[in-house]
């Protein structure tokens, strides 16, 4: 009578798994696919952004409203739009700028970023995402122009 022999267990150390994305990050995932069902039925984002804005909390909601206010100015041919559930702004169908507050992704500060379809190119290095706590006139002026250069 033959006895089945046992495996002898590893003593190598297993690989530690990927945890996967947080809730968070699901979330802007799931927005995304919303964003898309919604731009396939209509061509006019701005309500959806607005919408976006109203759900945000203090300071996000005020520092949203402002740069709603300085990209519309700064460049009228931009389509205001969401992007992975945060305000952003396209040019021909395809995101320029965007504005993720604080709030979303549990950071201490909001951003007011650009994407590589802007023309803001520099050398061999520039600045694509900017660190707001708040709104100065001078800030509000330096995003007026990056906002212009980025959609020419």
């Amino acid at each position: 009578m033959k006895t089945k022999q046992k495996s002898a267990k590893s003593t190598t150390p297993t690989k530690k798994r990927y945890a996967g994305f947080t809730d968070e990050e699901k979330a802007a995932m799931m927005d995304r696919v919303q964003e898309e069902k919604i731009a396939a039925r209509k061509a006019d984002g701005e309500s959806d952004l607005l919408a976006k804005i109203a759900e945000m909390q203090e300071p996000d909601r005020a520092m949203a409203t402002r740069l709603h206010a300085i990209v519309k100015a700064s460049a009228p041919a931009i389509s205001p739009t969401t992007w992975y559930g945060m305000p952003a702004y396209a040019k021909d169908g395809k995101v320029v700028c965007f504005f993720q507050p604080a709030k979303k992704f549990k950071t201490r500060y909001a951003t007011f970023g650009f994407s590589d379809r802007a023309n803001l190119d520099e050398g061999g290095l520039w600045p694509v995402a900017f660190a707001l706590k708040k709104l100065t006139a001078a800030d509000e002026a330096r995003i007026g122009t990056l906002v212009k250069k980025a959609v020419s």
